[in-house]
């Protein structure tokens, strides 16, 4: 397993560590949220970077591809 596959699978399962949608998965969020992030700034460290990936995601509609990876990667 590759490290782009590694990060994708630790994004998938990476929920919010804060705020209104704490718990959350991070591609759960609402897209309107991530959008504001992108337009206020993202956070700094790797939850940024994160959520950076997922507004990128969401903007070109390949939210599925990381809901599929959390299934078959299921955390025991």
């Amino acid at each position: 397993m590759d490290q782009n596959q590694k990060q994708l699978i630790k994004l998938a399962h990476t929920k919010m560590p804060f705020g209104k949608y704490e718990g959350k998965y991070l591609i759960d969020l609402p897209e309107y949220y991530v959008v504001w992030y992108s337009n206020k700034g993202f956070p700094k460290g790797e939850l940024g970077q994160q959520l950076q990936l997922i507004y990128e995601l969401k903007l070109n509609g390949l939210e599925e591809l990381i809901r599929n990876i959390k299934k078959r990667y299921q955390k025991p």
